[in-house]
């Protein structure tokens, strides 16, 4: 199995300008990334940036990481989806004689994220085979429990199941993408949007390692570890 690590980090963020290469606890946030991936085995040739930005890929090669290509400018908007993104990189490195048939994406707004994470999920890939295996957390919103949806006349109604669920802890358990891990196969890639993948296995994460960076005050919370 040849896995890719593919760290993607376009320079025109809305959200946070620049906060790829925001420093973040002492590093680029983008080095965050670069350094799981090298702890959980990775070799630096197969550690990629994908980034429209000079400035951006230079930092990325200072960390360890390879930049043999920039991503194209329609690649880089705001619209730009993740699979097309993961797609022309395995297809550019693939035109120079490199191939994956796995990719392990790690997107820098996930600097809490642990290595030992990623191995996990790279053990739970190899052992059950799936499309996808994705970092998830336990969520706090339940469609069993506290979820509801408006009938015709405007009236809530639980989302799922009969409503009688009155304790959280009685509810099944629901999990969201956190956004840190994902190791995805290729082929399946190729055919369809992670969303819709047949197979897709959760390595769940606590809490604290699944918390991403979209606003300001998530950086600033974060960065100063409260």
């Amino acid at each position: 199995m040849a896995i890719l690590a593919l760290i993607p980090a376009r320079c025109n963020s809305k959200g946070i300008p620049g906060k790829n290469i925001r420093s973040f606890r002492g590093l680029p946030l983008l080095a965050h990334s670069i350094r799981h991936a090298q702890a959980a085995g990775f070799r630096n040739e197969d550690i990629v940036l994908t980034t429209d930005s000079e400035q951006y890929a230079e930092i990325g090669r200072q960390y360890g990481a390879d930049v043999p290509f920039m991503r194209p400018d329609e690649l880089a908007t705001d619209t730009a989806g993740s699979r097309e993104v993961m797609l022309h990189a395995i297809d550019t490195l693939a035109a120079s004689g490199r191939v994956y048939d796995t990719i392990c994406l790690l997107q820098p707004t996930s600097p809490l994220r642990d290595p030992q994470d990623i191995r996990d999920a790279i053990a739970l890939y190899e052992s059950t085979a799936p499309d996808m295996v994705v970092g998830v957390s336990v969520s706090g919103a339940n469609p069993y429990y506290n979820l509801f949806e408006p009938d015709a006349e405007g009236c809530l109604h639980i989302s799922k199941g009969d409503g009688l669920i009155t304790r959280r802890q009685d509810a099944p358990p629901v999990y969201e993408f956190n956004g840190a891990i994902y190791i995805i196969r290729v082929e399946a890639l190729r055919h369809s949007p992670i969303t819709r993948f047949d197979h897709i296995m959760p390595l769940v994460m606590p809490a604290e390692r699944s918390l991403d960076l979209d606003t300001e005050a998530d950086w600033q919370r974060l960065d100063t570890g409260q």
